[in-house]
Protein backbone atom coordinates (compact mmCIF):
# COMPACT_ATOMS: atom_id res chain seq x y z
CA UNK A 1 0.00 0.00 0.00
CA UNK A 2 1.19 3.15 -1.48
CA UNK A 3 1.02 5.74 1.31
CA UNK A 4 1.18 8.59 -0.75
CA UNK A 5 -0.78 9.49 -4.11
CA UNK A 6 -0.37 12.43 -5.72
CA UNK A 7 -3.02 14.34 -8.00
CA UNK A 8 -3.38 18.20 -9.88
CA UNK A 9 -0.74 17.15 -12.82
CA UNK A 10 -2.35 17.50 -16.62
CA UNK A 11 -1.49 19.95 -19.35
CA UNK A 12 -0.78 23.34 -18.85
CA UNK A 13 0.26 26.41 -21.25
CA UNK A 14 3.83 28.27 -20.84
CA UNK A 15 2.83 30.83 -18.10
CA UNK A 16 0.13 29.17 -16.68
CA UNK A 17 -0.11 27.92 -13.01
CA UNK A 18 -0.68 24.43 -11.94
CA UNK A 19 -0.97 23.20 -8.12
CA UNK A 20 0.18 19.38 -7.64
CA UNK A 21 -1.47 18.13 -3.93
CA UNK A 22 0.18 14.64 -2.19
CA UNK A 23 -2.49 13.17 0.17
CA UNK A 24 -0.12 11.12 2.99
CA UNK A 25 -1.35 8.05 4.88
CA UNK A 26 -0.56 5.63 7.48
CA UNK A 27 2.61 7.78 8.22
CA UNK A 28 3.14 10.13 11.14
CA UNK A 29 3.19 12.93 8.59
CA UNK A 30 3.90 15.83 10.56
CA UNK A 31 7.54 14.36 11.21
CA UNK A 32 8.57 13.64 7.69
CA UNK A 33 10.46 16.28 5.38
CA UNK A 34 8.33 16.40 2.25
CA UNK A 35 9.81 16.71 -1.19
CA UNK A 36 8.61 16.77 -4.82
CA UNK A 37 11.20 15.24 -7.55
CA UNK A 38 11.12 15.12 -11.55
CA UNK A 39 12.10 13.02 -13.92
CA UNK A 40 12.45 14.30 -17.63
CA UNK A 41 12.27 11.36 -19.88
CA UNK A 42 15.76 9.20 -20.12
CA UNK A 43 16.83 11.43 -17.43
CA UNK A 44 17.60 10.71 -13.67
CA UNK A 45 14.96 12.24 -11.22
CA UNK A 46 15.98 15.29 -9.72
CA UNK A 47 15.02 17.20 -6.94
CA UNK A 48 12.37 20.17 -7.25
CA UNK A 49 11.51 21.37 -3.38
CA UNK A 50 11.60 20.15 -0.22
CA UNK A 51 10.02 20.93 3.32
CA UNK A 52 11.25 19.62 6.89
CA UNK A 53 8.80 19.17 9.39
CA UNK A 54 9.66 22.71 10.71
CA UNK A 55 8.49 24.01 7.81
CA UNK A 56 12.16 25.23 6.40
CA UNK A 57 12.11 24.97 2.46
CA UNK A 58 14.54 24.09 0.06
CA UNK A 59 14.05 24.69 -3.92
CA UNK A 60 16.14 23.53 -7.50
CA UNK A 61 17.42 26.72 -8.69
CA UNK A 62 14.85 26.44 -11.96
CA UNK A 63 12.55 26.50 -10.59
CA UNK A 64 13.16 29.23 -7.46
CA UNK A 65 10.32 31.86 -7.32
CA UNK A 66 8.31 30.40 -9.83
CA UNK A 67 7.10 27.28 -7.65
CA UNK A 68 6.15 27.05 -4.15
CA UNK A 69 5.94 24.01 -1.86
CA UNK A 70 3.67 23.78 1.44
CA UNK A 71 2.50 21.30 3.78
CA UNK A 72 -0.23 21.36 5.51
CA UNK A 73 0.01 19.07 8.71
CA UNK A 74 -3.87 18.89 9.46
CA UNK A 75 -4.45 17.62 5.72
CA UNK A 76 -1.79 15.14 5.86
CA UNK A 77 -1.09 16.75 2.07
CA UNK A 78 2.01 18.42 0.72
CA UNK A 79 1.82 21.07 -2.20
CA UNK A 80 3.09 22.03 -5.11
CA UNK A 81 2.12 25.66 -6.35
CA UNK A 82 3.67 26.00 -9.95
CA UNK A 83 4.06 29.17 -11.56
CA UNK A 84 5.15 30.48 -14.56
CA UNK A 85 5.32 27.08 -15.93
CA UNK A 86 8.26 26.40 -18.94
CA UNK A 87 8.01 23.59 -21.60
CA UNK A 88 11.17 22.44 -19.75
CA UNK A 89 9.13 21.71 -16.09
CA UNK A 90 7.25 19.31 -18.37
CA UNK A 91 8.63 15.53 -16.46
CA UNK A 92 6.49 12.96 -14.32
CA UNK A 93 6.08 14.96 -10.38
CA UNK A 94 6.84 12.26 -7.87
CA UNK A 95 6.22 12.93 -4.04
CA UNK A 96 8.11 11.72 -1.23
CA UNK A 97 8.07 11.44 2.58
CA UNK A 98 11.00 10.56 4.34
CA UNK A 99 12.18 10.59 8.30
CA UNK A 100 14.41 8.35 10.23
CA UNK A 101 15.80 6.43 7.53
CA UNK A 102 12.43 5.15 6.00
CA UNK A 103 11.63 6.57 2.67
CA UNK A 104 8.66 6.45 0.68
CA UNK A 105 7.60 7.56 -2.95
CA UNK A 106 4.40 8.28 -4.63
CA UNK A 107 3.46 6.91 -7.98
CA UNK A 108 3.91 10.22 -9.79
CA UNK A 109 1.67 12.80 -12.14
CA UNK A 110 2.11 13.69 -15.17
CA UNK A 111 2.79 17.50 -16.19
CA UNK A 112 2.94 18.99 -19.44
CA UNK A 113 3.21 22.21 -20.27
CA UNK A 114 3.01 23.11 -23.94
CA UNK A 115 4.69 26.04 -25.72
Amino acid sequence: QVPLVESGGGLVQAGGSLRLSCAASGIIFSVHTMAWYRQHPGLQRELVASINSGGTTNYATSVKGRFTISRDNAQKTVYLQMNSVKPEDTAAYYCTASWAGHEYWGQGTQVTVSS
